[in-house]
């Protein structure tokens, strides 16, 4: 089942990495209680906000992983912000845990279908949530796979740190910056997953 989902993958910033390897990977709401570096969009979260699971849980106590974190998110962080960013590698085992809910594209999307991972069998568009690009010459094709491709899995409240493998980082600088956080996984120096996109940091 799901033989094609290799591993899941989260985005954050490389200052957060000492409290996730401490604390684990904590869903919105209970991180907004810990001192941390947010890479979140505003306009974003409000819409999540106001998302809640059918038969489950507000979206905010969800932990959100990406199927393909390479991804029209990752693009415009990259763009935007200045944090070294890296994407943590989580075991593709967590799909299995109780209560974890897989979406079809993005969560916040008024057009997204929750299933369990039983019902999520044959109902993701796998072909477009691994493609390499979302461009497309029709708008609404456009928009609709810049959507897609934003599927997610949804982990209640927190994945625990020893669910993390390894991490992808766009530069040599960037893999420096992780190890002296103290992260003790594989490292892969993977500039393509950012779009061969360095971040603006800002002036120390």
């Amino acid at each position: 089942m799901h033989e094609y989902i290799q591993e899941l993958q989260y985005i954050v910033a490389i200052t957060n990495i000492p409290s996730i390897l401490e604390n684990g990977i904590l869903c919105y709401e209970m991180a907004s209680t810990v001192a941390h570096t947010s890479v979140a969009l505003g306009e974003v979260q409000e819409r999540r906000a106001k998302k809640r699971i059918p038969g489950g849980l507000p979206l905010h106590r969800y932990v959100n992983l990406y199927l393909n974190a390479r991804n029209p998110m990752l693009f415009r962080l990259m763009k935007n912000v200045s944090e070294d960013l890296c994407i943590l590698r989580i075991d593709r085992g967590v799909i299995e845990h109780l209560g974890v809910v897989l979406t079809d594209r993005n969560a916040s999307s008024d057009y997204v279908t929750f299933y369990t991972l039983s019902e999520s069998v044959g109902k993701l568009d796998v072909e477009r949530i691994y493609a390499r690009y979302w461009k497309h010459d029709d708008q609404i094709e456009e928009w609709e796979h810049k959507s897609i491709i934003c599927a997610e899995v949804l982990v209640p409240h927190i994945v625990t740190a020893k669910h993390i493998v390894g991490a992808y980082v766009t530069s040599e600088h960037s893999k420096e910056s992780l190890l002296r956080a103290g992260f003790d996984r594989e490292i892969l120096v993977y500039p393509d997953m950012f779009f061969n996109m360095q971040i603006r940091r800002r002036e120390r």
